[in-house]
């Protein structure tokens, strides 16, 4: 599938939201205001929402207060926080005005996005999958990447918003492309994830010490920033933490975890494919986390 990289200026001419203020929608959002966005912002926890009005965000308690947004971004859990998003009886498809774009950065499945983009086309809207790496740290200094699945007029439209937010905005292909590279990405993470922690129980048992593994992997380039940053902090929570503080900390993080390479284990089987590897890693992947 070929990719376009999309540098466009061409700006929605209506207010933005934003739904879904956690741990990586917080930043994005954050620095969408700093860029002198205007941003409407909802959230469950209203704490989150009180803290980004402090920086000149409008706050919304209902969905309907979007009815005049041109874009509406979705940065939440999983596939039934999007759903009662759009479905609710006074949610985003029963509100927003005609030719409004929806872009769902949150990680789900393919078969959901191209059911949403179809009824949300029923209704003279259009979604489209937005999801993005850099967690939360490439969230709070704009340094994340966006993989957009959609046609190109409407990724050109929201392409100057996400910029506020990214290193690299890609057009990865139609509807749906966006989210399978996304898990193509995430599957290599967490096989990335998998693969250090054995390494460093390696270790261990043999008395070497862990400092010398990331010594060579800066070298060679085999261990990455970002495995480099999940072992060490797993390994020095592990050294001051109960189980159930691991548990408490770690295990929301696998959850989903277990959640993305459940989708890209569907989408394989969909495909005709058949992911060994990965398959192995879903089924450690808990223990990878928590260090069981």
């Amino acid at each position: 599938m070929s990719t376009e990289t999309l540098s466009s200026k061409t700006m929605l001419s209506r207010h933005v939201g934003f739904i879904g203020l956690g741990n990586i929608g917080k930043p994005m959002a954050a620095n969408m205001i700093n860029k002198g966005f205007e941003l409407k912002v909802y959230d469950i926890m209203p704490a989150r929402v009180g803290d980004l009005v402090a920086s000149g965000a409008v706050g919304v308690g209902k969905l309907a207060d979007f009815a005049d947004c041109g874009l509406v971004c979705i940065c939440v859990r999983d596939d039934r926080d999007v759903e009662e998003l759009l479905y609710d009886t006074a949610g985003l498809f029963s509100c927003l005005q005609k030719e409004a774009i929806i872009a769902v950065h949150s990680t789900v499945t393919r078969d959901n996005i191209l059911r949403w983009h179809n009824d949300a086309k029923n209704k003279g809207l259009y979604l489209m999958d937005a999801p993005i790496s850099g967690g939360a740290e490439g969230a709070a200094n704009g340094s994340l990447c966006y993989m957009l699945g959609g046609d190109t007029e409407q990724v050109v439209r929201a392409t100057s918003i996400f910029e506020l937010a990214a290193k690299k905005v890609l057009h990865a292909g139609p509807i749906g492309a966006g989210i399978v590279l996304k898990l193509a990405n995430n599957l290599m993470t967490y096989s990335a994830f998998t693969a250090i922690s054995e390494a460093m129980a390696l270790l261990d048992e043999n008395d070497v010490a862990q400092q010398t593994l990331y010594e060579v992997g800066e070298a060679n380039g085999v261990v990455t920033s970002q495995m480099h940053r999940f072992i060490s902090n797993r390994e020095m929570l592990a050294g001051q933490c109960s189980t159930e503080d691991m548990e408490a900390l770690f295990g929301p993080f696998a959850q989903l975890a277990e959640k993305d390479l459940d989708h890209a284990l569907e989408l394989a089987d969909q495909s005709g494919l058949t992911l060994p590897a990965t398959a192995l890693v879903r089924q450690h992947i808990q223990s990878v986390f928590l260090k069981k």
